[in-house]
């Protein structure tokens, strides 16, 4: 198979030609940044910001946790964008952003209405049958329904009775989420401090973990895999079908999980897959923007 940073790069390449047209078409504020490769950013325009929904982005507005997750600032976009009015690019603003596509979806107002997302990624809409060990309850939406959380601080357990609170992409209900797009790969981490997490032997067969001799290949996996085994959740890999190097490495590393109840709970899901059971509102835009298509 070929490199991550291939299948990367094909779909970076995809997402800057549609999201050019998409930005123009639809006359939205924008920037492409410095390089030969631009990647198209787009800016708050009153009511609006060019690289959400329409309907999503005022949900978005109108919950302050959902909001504070767009002021997350570019970390090169001092360097790599001209300057704007509003003195900071955020990385939300990338057309790149997998955070950007994860608020997209789950933030659409009418997103779990039927329930077949639900059913899709596992998770129950009562509440009172999700159970989430401590610290973590189900956030509930207005009606009583699931409310997704982003950027959560998973507390991952270490030795000597430490945590490791490294951001989760999100958690809905049960289920912590990892969200990837023209992400190259789930990160590298030195094996000395992998081998700091608590439950990293007895849940992982180690050997067969991808790895040099150095380091750990997918830290993330392996991180948000315990996670989920400390939480009492499940766990679900959320990525494009156009990048198979993706599951391949999270089917390399779920295999290494010797628990067998926990390794049930992981799970792989394509955003196409999901795109089939979203609003036909939300399929358009995905289709239109991200070219992510149901009938793949």
């Amino acid at each position: 198979m070929a490199s991550g940073a291939y299948f990367a790069s094909l779909l970076r390449q995809e997402l800057r030609r549609r999201n050019v047209v998409f930005a123009r078409k639809h006359r939205l504020a924008h920037q492409l940044s410095y390089g030969e490769a631009p990647v198209v950013c787009y800016e708050p325009d009153g009511h609006a910001h060019g690289n959400f929904l329409p309907e999503t982005y005022a949900a978005i507005v109108a919950n302050p946790p959902w909001l504070k997750r767009l002021a997350k600032v570019h970390t090169s976009g001092r360097t790599s964008l001209p300057p704007n009015d509003r003195g900071f690019w955020a990385e939300l603003d990338s057309c790149n952003s997998s955070d950007a596509l994860l608020m997209n979806v789950f933030c659409h107002p009418g997103v779990f209405d039927d329930g077949r997302v639900q059913s899709m990624l596992g998770v129950q809409a009562d509440s009172e049958t999700v159970v989430v060990a401590p610290p973590f309850r189900p956030l509930l939406a207005e009606g009583g329904g699931l409310s997704p959380e982003f950027g959560v601080k998973a507390r991952v357990p270490l030795l000597e009775e430490k945590f490791d609170r490294t951001e989760v992409d999100m958690r809905l209900g049960s289920l912590l989420l990892e969200a990837k797009l023209t992400e190259a790969d789930f990160q590298t981490r030195e094996k000395k401090i992998v081998d700091q997490y608590r439950d990293f032997k007895a849940v992982f067969n180690r050997r067969e973990l991808p790895q040099t001799r150095e380091r750990y290949l997918s830290y993330q996996l392996i991180r948000n895999v315990l996670a989920a085994q400390a939480l009492g959740c499940s766990f679900c890999v959320l990525h494009d079908a156009r990048r198979p190097d993706l599951r391949e490495a999270w089917f390399d590393v779920m295999r290494c999980v010797k628990l067998h109840d926990l390794r049930l709970r992981c799970k792989v899901l394509t955003w196409q897959e999901l795109a089939a059971v979203l609003p036909q509102t939300l399929q358009v835009f995905l289709e239109e923007k991200y070219g992510i298509q149901t009938n793949l």
